[in-house]
């Protein structure tokens, strides 16, 4: 089976795995999945899920959060880890969409990539998620299955990998796709233990999961 072959049977199972699956941040707005996925670098989603809450309680949008002091913003997402370059990346990113892009996301990744605290990985979310374009989130799940999968061979940094899945994935299925590992990773082919590959329905095309039997 080729490589090309093994993302289409993967991208089958997993979709028929998890069909419902999708971001795990919560957000109603483009921005707040910007302000999310910064604050979830080194943190788990359900934590940030519960901070922004508390966040938007008290800026309840991109000019509010734009105009607040930095200093108030970190003691809101302390908790998050890492809260003094959250919160200055946050207040830089919101003055950014305030002044030169009316308060909106700009819908070009190269543009997002400019914003503060964003990176590849969060520009592909947001380009996935809120417009629906062509995208591959390289997070730590995805990393660590695709590598253990055989979709990639030994490789850890996030923007190589994302190439090589870039040459794999049909550009309408990586969003969806990448979204479905964070699940399977975060249930069956886990990080901190042993992955259970007597759970885990592509066991028999993984290259990881063929060495256990």
């Amino acid at each position: 089976m080729s490589k090309k072959e093994l993302a289409l049977e993967l991208i089958k199972r997993l979709k028929q795995e998890y069909p419902n699956a999708g971001c795990t941040l919560d957000y109603n707005q483009a921005w707040k999945l910007l302000v999310s996925v910064r604050l979830a670098a080194q943190c788990t989603d359900a934590r940030v899920n519960v901070i922004v809450e508390h966040l938007y309680a008290k800026y309840p949008d991109v000019k509010a959060l734009a105009d607040a002091p930095v200093e108030e913003i970190e003691k809101i997402v302390r908790p998050c880890g890492l809260g003094k370059s959250k919160a200055r990346d946050i207040s830089a990113c919101m003055k950014i969409l305030y002044e030169k892009y009316d308060g909106k996301v700009p819908e070009d990744f190269d543009a997002l990539l400019e914003l503060p605290g964003v990176g590849r990985k969060s520009a592909n979310l947001i380009m996935g998620d809120v417009f629906h374009k062509p995208a591959i989130v390289t997070d730590t799940h995805c990393i660590r299955l695709v590598n253990r999968m055989g979709l990639v061979d030994n490789i850890k940094d996030p923007k190589k990998v994302e190439m090589e899945l870039w040459k794999l994935i049909p550009p309408e299925e990586g969003s969806d796709f990448c979204h479905r590992l964070v699940y399977h990773g975060r249930d069956v082919c886990t990080a901190r233990t042993s992955p259970h590959c007597e759970n885990c329905c592509v066991q028999d095309i993984c290259a990881y999961g063929r060495g256990q039997r």
